[in-house]
């Protein structure tokens, strides 16, 4: 089984970008599973139901999020629109799973690919630097409780390297990968643990790489030499789609390979 995830798509180059080459991509390496996290996709800032369905459109299966998800409040009637059990597309938009109880939405979902394959997406955000949230360890343990799918890939949406590494030594043959997102800048440490876990500290951005992690880079740059706020614009140039492919044995969940791709206009 193969299992393709799309870095944080930003703004319109990150979407332009993935349309270009998503159902290429799909075709040609005979993906199975398609997770995109999307939390940026509307003007650098949050996702839209339309957004969504573009992606789904494209292909995706699940689409996961961070701490960007409520920055376009419409996405919350979008995932309030179906209830728990549902499959339908809204219930497959998530929010990171710690979030407080009560937040809308969900954090995991468990679905069946039409070839029988059952498989489970859960949506993490870390707390180093990144506020008061439930604790992601303790909370994936008790989703993994509830979740029968061998395949399980875990989308973690964490500031700090070090806490997305001991999740991932955590998690090491309790699920199939663990990949971080939210950073933008894609790591060059993606590797089998030895308990069969893909892993990888951050896949990168899919969006304009002639940017400051996707912003323009003026402003940033203005920004730090003067310490004044100031609005932050989509930059537009270079776009770059970064993605990992995982290849996994169907029947056990355990990773067989795991491949950084990234790839321009």
């Amino acid at each position: 089984m193969r299992i393709l995830f799309v870095g944080d798509v930003f703004g319109q180059a990150g979407r332009r970008i993935v349309r270009e080459h998503l159902v290429p991509l799909i075709e040609e390496r005979a993906v199975d599973l398609v997770v995109v996290n999307a939390e940026n996709a509307a003007g650098g800032f949050g996702l839209t139901p339309g957004i969504a369905d573009e992606f789904f459109d494209q292909g995706a299966h699940v689409i996961t999020t961070g701490n960007h998800v409520w920055d376009k409040r419409e996405i919350i009637e979008y995932m309030q629109s179906v209830p728990e059990d549902s499959h339908d597309r809204p219930r497959r938009v998530l929010r990171p799973a710690n979030y407080a109880a009560g937040t809308p939405g969900h954090g995991f979902y468990q679905g069946e690919l039409p070839s029988g394959q059952t498989y489970a997406v859960i949506n993490l955000q870390g707390r180093v630097f990144m506020g008061n949230l439930e604790d992601p360890f303790r909370v994936a343990d008790s989703l993994l409780q509830k979740i029968q799918a061998k395949v399980i890939l875990v989308d973690f949406h964490a500031e700090a390297t070090s806490e997305k590494i001991a999740l991932g030594w955590y998690l090491d043959g309790r699920v199939t990968s663990v990949i971080g997102t939210h950073t933008h800048v894609p790591t060059a440490d993606e590797r089998i643990l030895p308990g069969g876990t893909a892993y990888q500290t951050d896949v990168g951005m899919s969006g304009p790489f002639d940017s400051v992690i996707g912003v323009e880079k003026e402003l940033i740059i203005a920004r730090f030499l003067s310490g004044m706020p100031g609005k932050f614009e989509p930059a537009k140039g270079d776009p770059r789609m970064c993605a990992v492919l995982i290849e996994c044995d169907g029947a056990t969940g355990r990773a067989l390979s795991i491949r950084r791709l990234m790839l321009g206009e």
